[in-house]
């Protein structure tokens, strides 16, 4: 027997879940660190053109596809394909891409845990990047402590667990980004780093810096790998796609520009470097906190809103694997709680002992097994998630344009027009296309 599918209690209830999920590392660790190696304001500026030009119209798809099928990925494309098609090939890709983010984004959001814990003990003098995740003890209990928290919080119902845990997250997240912000803004010398990351150097742009936005603006909203399908499964239709994405993607990116305001200030007062890459958010902020006056009350405010970041994203993916499972094997929703987290814990040990224990080196030197995990996600699965769901909704050979905007443009708020299906049909996935390839040819690969 099918099992009744869970529904979330309330409109505010999806779009913080939906905007918590887009909402996390890759808007507070990425984006940032993207930014400083990509030539500051001018990549902003790329990345909120593809958020607007490719983010917004595969958001509102994915979305669409979800609530059509009532189904997760794995199942949706069997509801809305027609018989002998293969479709439903990309939903076990989904399944497999929210597998392998969380391989290494559960050790990332355990490096959080790690700084607020050694900011808010006082003993974040001595604290390193390079000692933390070289250090197998470290990585491995921060790591079970994300898994176990995560899917204890999932064990319970939709609305009783996940959504009531990320409207309280979600909210407290903003507060804290505004006073850090405001703090950083306030400090000396804070308006060259402002003046970095808002005035655009046009001369820095190249065809990396293009494909860096396309990639970064699909992994920070997390769109190409069926998370936001699930989503919009749990929802009814008393409101248009287009407009929920619009809340969503807003509230993704002020997230991420806040982050900007947070950060580089801080590294111009400070004489810190902003292309330092992954270790940006981890080694220069903890320099600042560590010299600013009452920075052990400010590192700990800063790793903290870095905790409910990171884990709006962890419980919302682990949900949608969660949800995909359940679909497959039937299970209740406790069962598919432990089943899971021993699969993730075991898989991201790859990650947590990837810098110390279980050294690989996938592409060029210095890489590790994050590179690997992300490469798979970031490079390759939310782009051509992406592409997929953009052909399947607009193509007659997949679901179709007549039957997406259908289902898009029920309920009340803003439309899906005719006039943008050029845009829908055309421009999202020939760009994809072009900057994909361009992206994998260009690839450091060693």
């Amino acid at each position: 027997m099918e099992q009744k599918r869970e529904r979330l209690g309330s409109r505010l209830g999806f779009i913080l879940l939906s905007a918590g999920c887009a909402i996390g590392c890759g808007n507070v660790w990425k984006f940032p660190w993207m930014t400083g190696q990509n030539g500051g304001g001018a990549f902003v500026l790329l990345y909120i053109f593809c958020l607007l030009l490719l983010g917004l119209p595969v958001m509102t798809m994915e979305f669409a596809v979800g609530r059509a099928a009532q189904a997760s990925p794995v199942k949706m494309y069997q509801k809305l394909e027609k018989k002998g098609q293969v479709w439903h090939i990309h939903g076990w890709m989904a399944l497999i891409g929210n597998i392998a983010l969380m391989a290494f984004y559960t050790v990332v959001t355990g490096w959080m845990f790690n700084y607020f814990v050694q900011f808010a003990t006082g003993n974040s003098a001595d604290l390193t990047f390079v000692g933390m995740i070289t250090n197998p003890t470290v990585n491995v209990v921060y790591l079970a402590v994300v898994v176990v928290l995560g899917f204890f919080i999932l064990s319970f119902n939709l609305q009783g667990g996940l959504e009531k845990v990320t409207k309280i997250m979600m909210i407290l997240l903003l507060v804290l980004m505004i006073i850090l912000g405001i703090r950083s803004a306030t400090l000396p010398g804070a308006a060259e780093g402002l003046s970095f990351y808002l005035i655009p150097d046009f001369s820095k742009i190249t065809g990396s810096t293009v494909v860096a936005a396309m990639n970064q603006a699909f992994f920070t909203l997390s769109v190409g790998m069926g998370s936001m399908a699930i989503f919009g499964s749990y929802i009814d239709k008393e409101k248009s796609l287009l407009g929920e994405s619009v809340n969503v993607i807003c509230l993704d990116t002020l997230v991420a520009i806040l982050a900007g305001f947070i950060m580089f200030p801080a590294c111009a007062s400070y004489g810190l470097e902003v292309d330092a890459g992954p270790s940006l958010l981890f080694n220069t902020m903890a320099t600042v906190f560590n010299k600013m006056e009452g920075g052990r009350i400010w590192g700990s405010l800063f790793f903290l809103f870095m905790i409910f970041a990171a884990m709006s994203t962890v419980l919302a993916v682990f949900e949608n694997i969660l949800a995909m499972v359940r679909e497959l094997t039937g299970w209740d929703r406790k069962k598919g709680c432990i089943v899971c987290a021993i699969g993730i814990f075991l898989l991201a040990l790859t990650t947590a002992l990837g810098f110390s224990v279980f050294t690989f080196q996938p592409f060029a030197e210095g890489s590790a097994w994050l590179d690997f995990w992300d490469f798979i996600v970031s490079t390759n699965i939310l782009p051509l998630g992406s592409l997929c769901f953009a052909v399947f909704c607009t193509w007659e050979f997949g679901w179709g344009w007549k039957n997406f905007v259908k289902e898009a443009n029920e309920g009340s708020g803003l439309k899906v027009k005719d006039w943008m299906k050029p845009i829908f049909k055309f421009v999202v996935p020939v760009v994809v296309i072009v900057l994909y390839i361009y992206g994998i040819t260009t690839f450091q690969w060693r």
